[in-house]
């Protein structure tokens, strides 16, 4: 007997992780949709529903990073649009690359100032992040000059759309990006460093690690991450709208917290955003064939956000909090 409970033990560990409960969750959302609608099992809606991951995927691997450490990045869709802008604006003067490289800088640039507001001027990050939402929306209509812009190279969807060992290049690059994220926040000294800051910043202090420098990290890299998925939406429509990204961050930190984060920082794991991710656009595709009007969307994708995060919240009080 004692010999067969020996045997469970590494299993009842296993069934208490995070990853393990969000991805149980997952699977019962894609069996739930896969018995309630006929289409959403065909290949082409397979497909859609990674192409409709990318972009709040790669956002949310950005805003992961913020969460971890305690904060918010409330500009996220707003930087992906006035990057995007931005991108446009220099492609027909340095080429493809050159724009895509001024958006990514753009993006980082843009995350660095608010990164510095928090963490050097102690500011909240609701606060600065909010307000460099409203600046960086603004900016997106004033470079604009308030239209879209449509006049990208035709070259520019092989971004999104040149296959990577089968895989469409946008995919790829949302998979890439999440396993680097996972190595960096798992096994670098900076990736634990982002944990101690959100468990407890003063220990951290404390401790001799470089609290202002990896707590402003994370915005430039929720920043630039936020620009890469403007590029990618912008490839894959050929058109920059300075309205891209609106209400993206609720999405991002949607995702976030059902993949099990804690919004007081130094709890979650990037693989749990993901599955998050996956959830999130697996309830949008799945309402969208139902029929359900977008006008009840709003409602039952909230109230399924709620229910699985109460859900998550009570089951990790009884497990500890693994």
């Amino acid at each position: 007997m004692s010999e067969t409970i020996a045997r469970l033990r590494p299993l009842r560990r296993l069934a208490t992780r995070l990853e393990i409960r969000m991805l149980g969750l997952a699977l019962v959302v894609f069996v739930t949709l896969s018995a309630a609608s006929p289409f959403f099992l065909q290949t082409n809606n397979l497909l859609n529903l990674l192409d409709q991951s990318v972009v709040t995927g790669i956002v949310s691997a950005g805003m992961s990073f913020v969460i971890l450490t305690g904060g918010i990045d409330l500009s996220v869709g707003s930087v992906l649009g006035v990057t995007a802008v931005l991108m446009g604006l220099a492609m027909p003067h340095l080429g493809i690359l050159g724009g895509v490289l001024v958006a990514v800088a753009a993006g980082a640039g843009i995350g660095l100032f608010s990164g510095v507001l928090v963490a050097r001027f102690d500011l909240a990050s609701f606060v600065v992040t909010l307000g460099v939402m409203a600046i960086g929306r603004s900016l997106a209509y004033i470079f604009s000059g308030q239209n879209s812009i449509s006049d990208l190279p035709p070259g520019f969807n092989d971004l999104v759309y040149t296959p990577i060992l089968g895989i469409p290049s946008n995919v790829a690059t949302l998979l890439a990006l999440y396993v680097l994220a996972w190595l960096y926040l798992t096994f670098t000294k900076g990736g634990r460093t982002i944990y101690a800051i959100g468990s407890n910043r003063e220990a951290a202090r404390a401790a001799g690690l470089n609290v202002l420098a990896y707590s402003i990290m994370p915005y430039v890299v929720s920043g630039a991450l936020a620009a890469v998925a403007g590029v990618l939406l912008s490839a894959q429509i050929l058109s920059i709208d300075p309205l891209a990204g609106t209400a993206l961050e609720l999405d991002a930190i949607a995702a976030v917290v059902i993949g099990g984060a804690s919004l007081a920082g130094g709890r979650g794991s990037i693989i749990g955003t993901l599955i998050g991710v996956l959830i999130m656009v697996m309830i949008r595709n799945g309402l969208n064939l139902l029929g359900v009007s977008p006008f009840w969307q709003g409602s039952a994708i909230g109230g399924i956000i709620i229910a699985a995060v109460l859900a998550e919240r009570l089951v990790s009080a009884r497990t500890g909090g693994h």
